[in-house]
């Protein structure tokens, strides 16, 4: 089976390709450059040792001082000092005297031999084997010889360029020597550190697959301190999240189950005994009264989910207006005033606030204040009151839903918020309700940008709060 390629692998073909393409770019130019600039000093040292030489040996030869045995002696003597060969020519291109001639294969009785145009008169420099005298590449430079402002014939020096091969072997040895250990080093560095990256992903990675398979319990067991610490801890964060979102869709499934199931078995089971006749005409009436109790439970209860789901998907669309809180207060407590009767609770409105005209949703804001006022009959007993309060403070109102009930334990307060929660597990006492008001509420309220608090205290009642901004802070802004 044929093994894929890992993070790892790629970070080090990478590596050595830019390393392999940055070596041979720089080999190439520190060679071109090393070559041209050593054969250039070279030149410049041919040229020197040539006028030296012309003038410390050639000029007593042509003036007669010296024979040209002694001439060809100091040849000599020069070639095997500083290993460069030296040609004289005089002015019909003749060879007069050359070092070490007995070391020539062949040598030219006159440069027209090898050239016949004035490429070789005068001054000139070549770089070759010139003209195949010699089996290895040379330098040569050639310089007039004057005497007494006369031309007298022509120097030519010859030095072999493997001088300067070994000379560029030399510098390349001390300059890439340390290079190729660095690049080693490197090489080694980043494979340590690569595993250092590499590792921990791959732990990731299968901490990743087995929260895709459910198992939200799996750890990553990386501790340290860097990024892929951080993305660790956040991808456990997540798994947590997840879990308690997979604990919720369990709950909401079990929720809304039993919420749809009660009520239509209950519709069921009255039609059915109406259509088989066990429940006689003469009192159908009252379970067909029965079963509109439980339907429009059912339209209440989905209602109550398409709003909540468009509150998911786009967050609640609000209207934002200027309105005097007092007159919306007023009007949805009317509405419960025949239900107040009926249990004989007292529901007043107290506000000792002076400007209560806010900037919000209107209707949302209605809807709030009629589901927690609902919320408040549905556990007040009877001959119990209810009060409604408006405070103010600063730029801020703070609308108040007080009860005389049973209250919320501690240990259940934090879960009112959530979908479906009733503080009544058995759901004997709360027929009518769908579990779905306060998380309603809570959804609008945070919409709106402020805070919704309850107070409760067992045994004691429990109160709901929560805040809206003036218009008058609004209108500032």
């Amino acid at each position: 089976m044929k093994r894929n390629r890992t993070l790892f692998d790629w970070v080090m073909l990478g590596f050595l390709f830019l390393s392999a393409a940055s070596f041979t770019v720089l080999f190439l130019y520190t060679t071109y450059s090393t070559d041209r600039m050593l054969i250039k000093e070279k030149q410049d040292t041919l040229y020197n040792e040539a006028i030296l030489l012309s003038k410390q040996t050639l000029v007593n030869y042509i003036t007669g001082i010296t024979s040209g045995e002694l001439l060809i002696t100091r040849f000599d003597e020069f070639e095997d000092d500083l290993k460069i060969k030296v040609w004289y020519v005089d002015n019909t291109g003749n060879l007069v005297a050359v070092s070490h001639r007995e070391t020539y294969d062949y040598i030219p009785n006159n440069l027209s031999e090898l050239n016949a145009t004035d490429e070789l008169t005068g001054s000139f420099s070549m770089t070759g084997d010139f003209y195949h005298i010699f089996s290895e590449d040379m330098i040569s430079l050639g310089i007039p010889i004057e005497v007494n402002q006369e031309i007298k014939g022509q120097l030519i020096l010859h030095t072999a360029t493997s001088q300067i091969s070994n000379i560029q072997k030399e510098m390349f040895t001390i300059t890439y020597t340390p290079y190729a250990f660095v690049i080693l080093l490197s090489l080694v560095l980043l494979a340590f550190l690569t595993s250092r990256v590499i590792n921990p992903l791959h732990k990731l990675s299968d901490t990743a697959r087995a929260y895709a398979r459910g198992d939200f319990e799996a750890k990553a067991n990386i501790k340290s301190r860097d990024e892929i610490g951080e993305l660790a801890n956040s991808l456990e964060y997540m798994a947590g999240e997840l879990s308690k979102l997979d604990e919720y869709r369990k709950n909401f499934i079990s929720n809304i189950s039993h919420d749809f199931r009660s009520p239509l078995t209950s519709i069921k089971g009255y039609i059915e005994a109406m259509l088989d006749g066990t429940i006689p005409v003469e009192k159908q009436e009252k379970y067909l009264n029965i079963v509109l109790f439980e339907t429009k439970r059912l339209t209440k209860l989905t209602t109550g989910l398409l709003e909540l789901n468009s509150f998911d998907t786009y967050g609640p669309v609000l209207k934002i207006k200027e309105f005097d809180i007092v007159p919306s207060i007023r009007s949805t407590i009317n509405t419960f005033e025949g239900t107040c009767e009926q249990r004989g609770i007292s529901l007043y409105l107290s506000c000792p606030a002076e400007d209560t005209v806010v900037s919000a949703d209107k209707e949302k804001i209605q809807q709030v204040i009629y589901n927690l006022i609902d919320n408040a009959i549905k556990f007040s007993p009877k001959n119990s009151t209810i009060q409604v309060t408006i405070t103010e403070q600063k730029d801020k109102l703070f609308i108040s839903v007080k009860d005389e009930g049973p209250g919320i334990e501690a240990d259940k307060q934090k879960h009112v918020w959530e979908r479906f929660y009733k503080s009544d597990t058995s759901r004997g006492k709360d027929k009518q309700g769908t579990g779905l008001g306060l998380a309603i509420t809570k959804e609008i309220i945070k919409a709106h940008g402020e805070n919704i608090n309850l107070i409760s205290t067992e045994g004691a009642g429990s109160e709901f709060v929560f805040s809206l901004t003036k218009a008058s802070v609004k209108a500032q802004v």
